[in-house]
């Protein structure tokens, strides 16, 4: 499949089959993460890989949209490691890549993903639960699983994005 149609093949899922995701693939995706730009190759990500459901539970009390990380086989959750960053915006912005890495991989590999960010309102007690120091800033929760369902999706067009085109 092209990179451009994997784009816009890739969706949110919120509801996922009881099925496990091998580690060998979730290292894969992982991998893929890995290779995402990153000012001068800093690599400023870290990642936290939670499959234990009791965890998987505890991590979802702390987030509105518990259901998503309760249902998915796993949940990665992505992490700005502060001792290796050198400019916050562009490390942040590297970790997006990042993130976008692992959405693009794993929907080439038919699993799918939910990028949450609402839990960042309670880093700390993320960071207490999988005990991390504050090195470590809470950047995403990313719920992995098959889905259950194909999902739908709407954009905005094009043409309204585009503020000008200066040619």
């Amino acid at each position: 499949m092209s990179v451009y149609n994997l784009i816009k093949k890739r969706r949110s899922i919120r509801s996922f089959l009881k099925k496990e995701i091998p580690t060998s693939t979730i290292r894969k995706i992982l991998d893929s993460a890995r290779w995402a730009p990153s000012g001068l190759n800093n690599q400023p990500w870290r990642f936290v890989i939670i499959k234990n459901r009791l965890l998987k539970h505890r991590l979802a009390s702390l987030t509105k949209y518990s259901h998503v990380i309760d249902k998915a086989s796993c949940v990665i959750c992505v992490f700005l490691d502060k001792k290796n960053s050198y400019n916050e915006t562009k490390d942040i912005q590297a970790i997006g890549a990042c993130i976008q890495n692992i959405l693009l991989c794993s929907c080439e590999m038919k699993i799918y993903s939910c990028w949450l960010g609402e839990i960042l309102n309670k880093k700390t007690k993320v960071n207490k639960l999988i005990e991390l120091s504050s090195r470590y800033d809470l950047m995403a929760a990313i719920a992995l699983g098959y889905s259950k369902k194909k999902a739908k999706s709407r954009r905005i067009s094009l043409q309204s994005l585009i503020l000008k085109e200066l040619l």
